[in-house]
């Protein structure tokens, strides 16, 4: 396609990014039908990509080509229906990993900017072929990136437009593939280390909503992936289950902290109370947990691959023991309402990290699990879960649980559409009237909670 690049220069920046991207549709069908394995675009085209659609100059000395912001519009429309317009996936994929796949050069910035402009439009307009490479891409793509793409979603769809979130939900229905690696990358984006990086509200509601109506969501694309051996350290997890369970154990302490901040700074203005949404999504992480024995074992992976890594889980620890030591060291609200928060977030850890162990998402022994706790405070729950045996189920309804309604808000665990499951083993010291039944029967277990 280098031979082109003479046609090109005479038009317009419109007319020639437009009759670029006829030529580039032409020469990956051509490359698709060769057969040639893996097809791969040359870097000559590549390069007319940069110029004519990016406007990165070819060199110093040639001004850069910019567009007016119609211009650019009527571009993005184009792209939209050539990709609607290619019935071919392969096609698609290979013309999209043509613009949008990073090159380390100053280009990339452009890619960028174009890329979320693109999906942006594709979420709008529901053009799925658009969202489906965007899914892959977020596959593919170094983690930074991806959640850069994530803040300008979020920014388009929860900040800036109001009114325009039931857009943007409109993609769990649109393309589940690009809807899962959304949450995975916001999840990742909004790590609740500070006020900045706390999920906006509306969009915090529409996360949890996709997953209590379809939990096998989050589960998209692994179920999807062929996976060959581990994951490039650098690319989002395969599952947003780390990200997820971060938001729930971290929740009650960050934003009692965020409060805090709020009134030391003057301000007071009442936020809503999250506390329900997050107990609702925390439930629903857990019986996602409970669906993966059964997939695990389908793909002969039960034991073999963790769902749930235990580097991130090192940091959650960390993360926890300084927001536990804030807490303690300055409030504003009584000991009593600190412990419980403190208490919440510790039984939301053990919940997750038993539920995980039971059902095949985390690999790693009891040493290692009181190596990344051994900062936390005492917490009955969480040293149940450390000290007692763990047992791996193969049926889903009947897993070891060390469940507690305090952490999910006893009016949601016992949500009626979840009434085939076991019931969930509760603190014997909470409720004495039930039977604690966390781990295997008849098999040593060292501590006991004192009343």
């Amino acid at each position: 396609m280098g031979d082109i690049r003479q046609s090109l220069l005479p038009r317009d920046v419109l007319s020639a990014a437009k009759e670029l991207l006829y030529h580039l549709d032409i020469y990956i069908c051509n490359l698709v039908q060769s057969g040639r394995q893996p097809p791969q675009v040359d870097s000559k085209t590549l390069e007319l990509v940069e110029e004519f659609i990016l406007h990165a100059p070819k060199d110093r000395n040639t001004p850069a080509r910019r567009m007016s912001a119609l211009q650019e519009l009527q571009l993005l429309e184009i792209m939209c229906s050539c990709f609607q317009e290619q019935s071919r996936d392969t096609v698609r994929q290979l013309m999209f990993s043509a613009l949008f796949s990073l090159q380390g050069n100053q280009a990339d910035e452009s890619r960028m900017a174009l890329l979320g402009k693109l999906v942006s439009m594709a979420i709008a307009v529901g053009r799925v072929p658009i969202l489906e490479c965007a899914a892959t891409w977020l596959q593919r793509t170094h983690r930074v990136y991806c959640v850069r793409l994530a803040q300008v979603l979020v920014d388009d769809y929860c900040s800036m437009v109001p009114g325009s979130v039931p857009t943007l939900q409109n993609i769990h229905s649109a393309s589940p593939r690009f809807c899962c690696q959304f949450i995975t990358a916001v999840t990742t984006l909004y790590d609740l280390t500070s006020e900045e990086l706390t999920p906006p509200l509306e969009l915090l509601q529409m996360i949890a909503s996709w997953i209590q109506d379809d939990p096998r969501l989050v589960l998209i694309t692994f179920l999807n992936t062929p996976l060959s051996g581990s994951q490039p350290i650098s690319s989002l997890d395969v599952t947003p289950l780390g990200g997820l369970v971060r938001w729930c154990v971290k929740a009650p302490l960050a934003y009692r902290r965020d409060k805090k901040l709020a009134l030391t700074n003057g301000t007071t203005e009442s936020k809503p109370d999250v506390g329900p949404l997050f107990s609702a999504l925390h439930l629903s992480v857990l019986q996602v947990f409970m669906l993966l024995p059964n997939i695990l074992n389908e793909k002969g992976l039960f034991g073999r691959l963790a769902l749930l890594q235990m580097e991130s889980l090192a940091t959650l620890t960390s993360d926890l023991s300084r927001l536990l030591d804030q807490a303690d060291k300055h409030t504003h609200t009584s000991s009593a309402d600190t412990h419980a928060l403190s208490q919440l977030t510790l039984d939301r850890l053990a919940q997750a990290l038993q539920v995980a162990m039971a059902n095949g998402a985390l690999l790693c022994s009891r040493e290692d699990l009181r190596a990344i706790c051994s900062r936390l405070p005492h917490n009955n729950l969480l040293q149940l879960v450390l000290s007692g045996p763990v047992m791996y189920y193969n049926n889903i309804h009947t897993p070891p649980l060390a469940f507690s309604p305090h952490a999910a808000h006893s009016p949601i665990a016992t949500h009626p559409a979840h009434t085939s499951h076991a019931p969930l083993a509760t603190h014997p010291s909470s409720h004495p009237q039930y039977p604690a039944q966390p781990f295997m029967t008849g098999m040593p277990f060292p501590f006991r909670p004192s009343h």
